[in-house]
């Protein structure tokens, strides 16, 4: 699992690449724990190169999300695939976050 941060116009973008399980998420922590302190802005999570989530990358974006309620930031996922989209549902995810 790789995860990028990129700042542009006003907006940081995370996107990650490969499976996003409980080991990929501990070492992830180091690169998202840093976002929270900026969850005033717009957070896009860019899922295109991830190719599975397991409770543990549920949990990161949760903890993005409620920061950026806290905070009045806004979190946007996009380009999930049909899997995740999948997992999305069964959690009840989709109608906690904006999906593009």
């Amino acid at each position: 699992m790789k995860t990028k941060v990129t700042k542009e116009e006003g907006q940081i973008i995370v996107a990650f690449t490969g499976r996003l399980d409980t080991p990929a998420a501990q070492e992830a922590n180091p690169v998202i724990n840093p976002l929270l302190d900026e969850a005033d802005k717009t957070i896009i999570l860019d899922c295109k190169e991830m190719s599975y989530i397991s409770s543990s990358g549920l949990r990161i974006f949760l903890t993005l999300r409620k920061a950026a309620e806290d905070k009045g930031g806004k979190i946007i996922i996009q380009n999930i695939n049909d899997d995740i989209r999948s997992v999305f549902m069964m959690t009840g995810f989709l109608n906690l976050f904006e999906i593009r």
